[in-house]
């Protein structure tokens, strides 16, 4: 995804980062006092192109410490002490880490005998009743509330000595015990220990203290610590309030694993989805592929545990009712990195992982997959219908491979629809190469992405309009505007930004016979262990916001409809003239007409829309995102600063006169007669 951050990438970027800069306007903030009059008129009855179900949906990459230490809502940070540092998260505040004689005690790593993705496990030895303490500090702290219970869990087997119970503690850093719990191991052989308990205050950066009682030698593993309010209530799952905001988007598809995690730095570390499902225990950490990619933000301690894994993202699709759209490599390491190839006579194991997963998302319980499926609780089949091959290749490399891979799955299973990629820019030489390429494949969908200044995206509010109706469907699979520069720390999530993809949808809607998916990027960053900015949805270890980007999103989302109606001034749609952009449909669930008009002028733009070939009712709703500040941001103090805001308006037989406020977004709904 975004490679497009890569130094030696930045060498070749630089000049058009500096030409887009030089074209983004410098809007003031200041509202004009002026009223532009427009005579709009729409057609009821010039129907027949329908919103796909999957127009709008959600791309996740765990970027920003998306899964560990997001989504994924367990506490403890390397919890099976499988880091490559595997004492990372782990602290002995009163022990001598150099000396195998500490006073209280010392943890080694032991690695377990035969064949398991599980390779490594924690020795304690208590040399005394002193207090030996061993601290984990979770993702940046751990989040803890008030009144809730939390679910402790740990994998022991006693090794030589007395030790009769272990002891767990969650504290502030004050080392206020804001609550506990314990277990007395009795078993030599490995055993699962659970227990709960109730913290008694609210604390942003609590930290676990594990304290021991006797003397001797103990191994432990899968130290494990999670809240029981979790998505669905489902024990060791998700964190509620970022799947909440999630789900509120009405999603249509939900895009998964990623993003540049599918290929990997390398192939050896690339995402392979079968070692993600299965036991929790069993699956094989692997260290995250942002982990040192940002000079400005390394993160040497993220890594993915897969506690969030396929079953966990097919699932999420299906409690979301959207459609599951996995990615999966082609064989290719990311291009910005490595790019190393799978040589073409020895891709069979890259294609049959795809058709595997066919098999384990679709199949009946009597397949091998199928089974695996079944035997994690879901015997029902997901019932995927789409699947993409490589996320931002480009070039001979891809197209040959993604050939290998399209006959392979349309032989066994033709009725699965293919995503195909461009690679990672909107246009050139590479992308203008994978277009020419995957249309005379007759490839079904084209993935595109986009990261550029706002001004790009209302230039290219007419993007579309001349795109091939009988070529291959659009998926405008990552795009986000770029305050700053493309990769820059210092981007932000504001109303300039929001406003511009605004308009810039509008284009994807009107275009809704050629575009079939579209998805913002990245989706959530952790406001203590961010790489890349922006990111729709921000979150700390306690709260979490939607950005104004979310807000345009989610607009445009649950305001779909169903089939593509004409907006039009002088007989022209609406593209951005005197900076007015809009795009209509008709809902035929709800009988409304629904119109998504952005003004991204300082005046407001008072509208007389008359309608064509059918009446209105006599009142409908208005939803207003506005600021007059471009540089609006929200922010954990003020999480719905940019939020819709409801208004009525009253409609005659055939006309609705409406003004629209300076730098907003509006979306208008009326019952049809």
């Amino acid at each position: 995804m975004k490679r497009l951050l890569m130094k030696h990438y930045f060498l070749g970027l630089t000049l058009i980062l500096g030409l887009f800069s030089c074209k983004t306007e410098k809007k003031d903030s200041v509202e004009d006092s002026t009223v532009a009059n427009r005579d709009l008129v729409v057609d009821l009855g010039k129907t027949g192109i329908k919103i796909q179900p999957t127009m709008y949906g959600i791309f996740f990459e765990d970027i920003n410490f998306a899964a560990d230490g997001g989504l994924y809502a367990e506490l403890t940070k390397n919890r099976s002490f499988e880091f490559t540092l595997p004492k990372t998260g782990w602290v002995e505040p009163n022990s001598d880490r150099h000396s195998y004689n500490a006073e209280s005690g010392i943890l080694n790593i032991v690695k377990y005998a035969g064949e398991t993705n599980n390779h490594n496990y924690a020795r304690v030895t208590v040399n005394n009743d002193e207090g030996y303490v061993l601290i984990n500090e979770g993702f940046r702290g751990m989040g803890v509330k008030e009144g809730a219970q939390y679910d402790f869990s740990i994998d022991v087997a006693r090794h030589s000595g007395d030790i009769q119970k272990i002891n767990l503690q969650v504290v502030d850093s004050l080392d206020q015990v804001l609550g506990e719990t314990s277990i007395s191991p009795d078993s030599d052989s490995w055993k699962t220990y659970e227990s709960s308990f109730t913290v008694s205050t609210s604390e942003m950066k609590a930290k676990v203290k594990i304290t021991f009682e006797g003397t001797g030698e103990i191994d432990l593993d899968m130290i494990s610590l999670f809240p029981q309010d979790t998505w669905k209530g489902r024990k060791k799952g998700l964190r509620k309030d970022l799947v909440q905001l999630l789900d509120d988007l009405d999603p249509g598809f939900l895009r998964f694993p990623g993003g540049c995690i599918v290929e990997g730095r390398t192939l050896a570390r690339r995402y392979q989805w079968k070692k993600t499902v299965g036991d929790v225990e069993d699956r094989e950490i692997l260290v995250n592929r942002w982990n040192t990619e940002f000079g400005h933000r390394p993160t040497p301690d993220y890594y993915q545990s897969f506690g969030l894994g396929f079953f966990e993202y097919f699932q999420l699709s299906e409690d979301m009712g959207a459609e599951p759209l996995p990615i999966l490599g082609c064989g290719i390491a990311c291009q910005f990195n490595t790019g190393e190839l799978v040589p073409l006579d020895e891709l069979d194991p890259y294609v049959q992982d795809a058709l595997d997963l066919i098999e384990f998302a679709n199949g009946d319980t009597n397949t091998a997959w199928g089974k695996v499926r079944a035997d994690m609780g879901h015997p029902e089949p997901f019932n995927m219908k789409y699947i993409g091959i490589g996320n931002e290749q480009w070039g001979p490399a891809y197209i040959e491979r993604y050939a290998i891979f399209e006959k392979a799955l349309k032989e066994q299973y033709p009725e699965i629809i293919i995503v195909s990629g461009s690679g990672p820019f909107p246009d050139g030489d590479y992308f203008e190469y994978g277009w020419e390429q995957l249309k005379e494949m007759n490839a079904e969908i084209v993935d595109e992405h986009y990261y550029r200044p706002p001004q790009w995206f209302r230039d290219n509010a007419t993007r579309y309009d001349s795109y091939d109706r009988n070529g291959p469907k659009v998926f405008a699979g990552e795009y986000a505007a770029q305050s700053v520069a493309i990769a820059s720390p210092d981007n932000e999530n504001n109303w300039d930004c929001a406003l511009s993809e605004a308009a810039f949808m509008t284009g994807l809607e009107r275009n809704a016979e050629v575009v079939h998916l579209t998805s913002y990027a990245p989706l959530m960053a952790h406001a203590d262990a961010w790489q890349w900015t922006p990111d729709m949805i921000w979150f700390n270890n306690l709260e979490s916001y939607g950005t104004a980007n979310y807000q345009v999103q989610k607009v445009y989302a649950t305001n779909a409809g169903t089939d593509l109606l004409e907006i039009s001034e002088d007989g022209k749609s609406l593209t951005g003239q005197d900076g007015l952009y809009a795009s209509a449909v008709k809902d035929a669930n709800t009988g409304e007409l629904i119109l998504k008009i952005a003004n991204t002028e300082s005046h407001p733009q008072a509208l007389k829309l008359t309608t064509h070939n059918g009446n209105l009712g006599e009142t409908g709703t208005m939803l207003t995102l506005q600021s007059n500040n471009l540089q609006a941001v929200n922010s954990f103090e003020s999480p719905d600063l940019i939020s819709p805001k409801e208004s009525t308006f009253e409609a005659s037989a055939e006309v609705i006169e409406v003004t629209v406020e300076p730098y907003s977004m509006n979306v208008l709904k009326i019952k049809i007669q």
